[in-house]
């Protein structure tokens, strides 16, 4: 194992960042967080691959949305920073992007400000906030972006930790109706019905582990649809995360399981 370099007491349950900083190889979680990415990873192999076509498709859609003149962005569930975060990838085309990131785990945050420095054209910012608590978000999004101008919503790889019964559609409808004509969502999300029961099984392993507020539950194509109702979807639509505007040396992988689109409000 990693030698971690978080200083905290050790936690009792899994967190979605630590875990995910796990599979992008990185070296910030504890025992609790390695122990859940391993067992969900050899439940689900595809997972690893996955986490980072899932960084991959990210690159991709922030440069599609500078090529398209989008310079704000909304990053909702931030992460613990690993290469290619979404202020790296917009400023390198337009200098002057600005990002707010928002997740709920102040660890997390710390990281972010550490290491998550915006180049001198542009803007970055991080909040402490919870996806469900939408008006705070728009709130402090509004101190540092225009709202009257379009703005990229990055609800990427987040959206599954949102149970049913708290209407995820809805948060994400929310979201969306404070920001300008011209605003773009990006979002990925575990697949529930590609290679299915491995899904499945990796996210019973990983929930067991975690806090009940960061259990996870996959969705299908159509449920992962929903969350642009309303929206002009992108070409080529609601695919699997390699299928998403590959570059000439990306090869297709329809195994692995999440679905991601870009979508546009009118």
């Amino acid at each position: 194992m990693s030698e971690n370099t978080l200083s905290a007491p050790h936690p009792a349950n899994a967190h979605p960042a630590r875990v995910y900083n796990v599979w992008l190889g990185g070296k910030d979680h504890y025992p609790v967080d390695q122990e859940a990415a391993e067992l969900a990873a050899r439940a689900n192999p595809a997972i690893v691959p996955s986490v980072r076509a899932n960084r991959a498709f990210l690159g991709r859609a922030v440069r599609h949305l500078t090529g398209v003149g989008v310079r704000q962005f909304l990053d909702i569930g931030t992460g613990i920073p690993a290469a290619a975060n979404t202020h790296e990838v917009a400023q390198q085309a337009a200098p002057e992007s600005r990002v707010v990131y928002f997740d709920n785990d102040p660890i997390v945050l710390s990281h972010a400000r550490a290491l998550l420095v915006s180049g001198p054209g542009g803007q970055t910012d991080y909040v402490q906030a919870d996806v469900r608590d939408v008006d705070a978000i728009l709130d402090a999004a509004h101190r540092n972006l225009d709202l009257n101008q379009p703005v990229g919503l990055m609800l990427i790889a987040v959206l599954q930790y949102i149970k049913d019964a708290e209407d995820p559609w809805d948060i994400t409808r929310r979201l969306l109706d404070r920001l300008a004509p011209g605003s773009y969502l990006a979002l990925s999300h575990p697949a529930a019905d590609v290679t299915a029961p491995e899904v499945a099984e990796s996210m019973r392993i990983y929930n067991e582990r975690a806090a009940n507020h960061a259990s996870a539950t996959p969705r299908t194509r159509s449920e992962v649809h929903r969350f642009c109702d309303g929206l002009e979807i992108l070409e080529p639509g609601v695919v699997t995360l390699t299928r998403w505007r590959p570059g000439p040396s990306d090869a297709p992988d329809d195994t692995l399981p999440m679905w991601c689109a870009v979508a546009r409000k009118a």
